[in-house]
């Protein structure tokens, strides 16, 4: 009997679309740590962009340009990783 808790387009692999499906997988958990550890870079950049925004002189604003980098990483990474790591977990 086929294990239902496999998604059905996954109980049919050969062992290469196996090692294919892990390998998106554990890119998926790679992306997924990323946006993760941006995620606290930005809470710590979140402290001082207000400031910045009020008390910098002219355009010259790099924390609130930094905090716009780490979100941009945050949401494409983290994104990317929910979308590769899709389906069943490996264990």
């Amino acid at each position: 009997m086929a294990n239902l808790s496999i998604p059905a387009d996954e109980r049919n692999l050969t062992p290469q679309q196996i090692d294919a499906l892990d390998l998106r997988r554990r890119k998926g958990t790679l992306l997924l740590t990323i946006a993760g550890q941006f995620t606290v870079i930005l809470v710590l950049l979140s402290l001082w962009a207000g400031s910045d925004l009020v008390w910098s002189p002219g355009l010259a604003k790099p924390i609130d340009i930094y905090f716009a980098i780490a979100l941009a990483i945050v949401l494409i990474a983290g994104s990317t990783g929910v979308y590769m790591r899709r389906g069943a977990p490996e264990f």
